[in-house]
């Protein structure tokens, strides 16, 4: 099963998702994927992941982290499917990092690796931009970097778990205006998710809702205004975005 968050004539619906991706409102009527604006599919924490794929770490001259670098992103920065996003002005380097990212189904503390797929709801996408001129350093990202307002399009759905019976090794792609950009596999994943789920549960109380994104393969490069991204994971599906100008998003004058 698929479940979704859209806004449809001003009101938010918790939705089925079919595979056309239409989805199926409560009372059963059917929307097309272009009828109805997608919201992200959870709102809870999202633990991001950086340098969580070794052929990514040395992508940046760097070494492999020895333990989860982790990072919290702010609620607001998330955007749904569809949705425009957009690089700041003045800014050199912008890219995409597409991400599985899994969404826990109920409270985790203290959670054992051979259980932490248990306290797991489904898994959905996320395109954690990045900010390259903003960043100081690798293993301490700042929050220019990641957590500038409605720059990590998350969605279009949560895909239940049981749908997804092995996450550790899905094919990652990312597509700008239609050209292969990125490619991956979670099997390279440095830290994966159950080790993620005990990790963070040891320290700290997972609950439903919250998100961990698991980092990005190799294979960045920067993206521009005018540009149709578009993020893909096997067996989980795609989340689609488009890039504007500062001016553009906030509404702005030239």
């Amino acid at each position: 099963m698929k479940t979704a968050k859209i806004s449809f004539q001003g009101q938010v619906h918790n939705v089925t998702v079919n595979d056309d991706l239409s989805v199926t409102l409560p009372t059963g009527q059917v929307l097309a994927e272009r009828d109805v604006t997608w919201l992200p599919p959870a709102n809870g924490t999202m633990f991001a992941l950086g340098l969580n794929y070794a052929d990514h770490a040395r992508e940046l001259a760097f070494e492999p982290p020895k333990e989860p670098l982790i990072f919290i992103k702010a609620n607001n920065t998330f955007t749904g499917h569809n949705h425009n996003t957009w690089r700041p002005d003045n800014v050199n380097y912008m890219h995409y990092e597409c991400e599985l990212v899994a969404v826990i189904g109920k409270a985790a503390k203290n959670v054992k690796r051979e259980d932490a797929l248990d306290y797991v709801a489904g898994y959905t996408l996320c395109n954690d931009y990045a900010i390259r001129d903003y960043l100081e350093n690798y293993y301490r990202p700042n929050l220019r970097v990641k957590n500038c307002v409605g720059t990590t399009p998350v969605g279009p759905y949560i895909i239940d778990r049981s749908q997804v019976p092995e996450p550790n090794n899905l094919v990652l792609k990312t597509w700008v205006n239609g050209e292969l950009r990125q490619e991956g596999t979670t099997a390279d994943m440095i830290f994966n998710v159950p080790f993620l789920i005990e990790y963070i549960s040891s320290f700290m109380t997972l609950q439903p809702g919250d998100m961990i994104a698991t980092g990005t393969p190799e294979g960045l490069s920067d993206v521009v205004p005018g540009d149709e991204v578009v993020v893909e994971i096997e067996g989980i599906g795609k989340l689609r975005n488009y890039i504007v100008s500062e001016p553009d998003f906030f509404n702005l004058k030239h």
